[in-house]
């Protein structure tokens, strides 16, 4: 039976759609809009029920996803979102003992779900310059129990990565393809590249960089999430859409000379610059 524990997170949802992350704690509270849920009534009790407040309004008590655990990070910077987070998982083939590399570490979001990707055997190698932000992530990770999973490094990589034959890197920077090189000597090969970028133009620089820097099966998609109003009676659309949130580009270390990389792929390239 899957039972909340002492110092467990658990995530509460009402009626209304409202939730709260809780850390359960003997003796606290959890203050609500809709009335007071001791933890208490939570410690040792089965998840997956539903646990009235002093109100008597009912909370379905679950064990967060993944994704929720991502939009309750605490955070000072912008984070990717799971919509993007999830494909880009799968894209670049992160799973069980896969050693991953990220630059632009921000506050966890994607550093959360590679961890929880890899573990109980791999190891994300996670860059960033803020020291700041780079405390954030720290503490964001400790707090879900993935520190151990996630070398933090406060560095520019233009000096490039101390990791080689990785099996995935990503690049969550404004300018990309400055650290090409970087990211294929980090790379094994036929390794996973990926990047977010917010703007076309920006997505332009990286595609003609990739081919020089020795990369091939360039990729760019973008996704976009629209939920439903789940209720059966009137199913249809919500008002609002997660619509662009950035574009995903993905590439392919591959073990070719660049000069000849750069001319197998110039006719795919000058169709971008007409």
């Amino acid at each position: 039976m899957n039972v909340a524990r002492e110092k467990d997170l658990v995530f509460l949802m009402s009626k209304d759609r409202k939730s709260f992350m809780v850390r359960l704690e003997p003796g606290a509270q959890l203050q609500t809009h809709r009335g007071v849920i001791r933890h208490d009534d939570l410690i040792g009790q089965p998840l997956g029920r539903e646990v009235p407040s002093h109100l008597g309004y009912p909370f379905l008590v679950l064990q967060p996803s993944t994704h929720d655990l991502i939009l309750d990070l605490k955070r000072t910077t912008q984070i990717m979102y799971p919509k993007d987070i999830g494909y880009v998982l799968l894209k670049t083939n992160v799973g069980p003992g896969s050693r991953v590399v990220e630059a632009g570490t921000g506050s966890g979001g994607l550093t959360l779900a590679l961890a929880r990707a890899v573990m109980p055997t791999g190891r994300v190698y996670s860059y960033e310059v803020r020291p700041d932000v780079l405390n954030l992530a720290a503490k964001n990770l400790e707090k879900l129990g993935l520190r151990s999973l996630v070398e933090l490094k406060e560095r520019d990589i233009q000096e490039g990565f101390d990791e080689v034959d990785v099996d995935a890197l990503f690049l969550d920077l404004r300018t990309p393809w400055e650290y090409l090189a970087q990211a294929h000597a980090a790379l094994k090969g036929g390794g996973f590249f990926g990047a977010t970028l917010p703007t076309t133009n920006q997505v332009v620089w990286l595609i003609r960089a990739l081919p020089e820097h020795g990369f091939s099966a360039v990729e760019v998609e973008e996704l976009l999430l629209r939920p439903y109003k789940a209720v059966s009676a009137r199913l249809r659309p919500m008002d609002r859409m997660v619509a662009h949130t950035g574009y995903l580009i993905f590439a392919r270390k591959i073990e070719r000379e660049a000069g000849t990389l750069a001319a197998a792929e110039e006719g795919s390239l000058s169709i971008i610059s007409n």
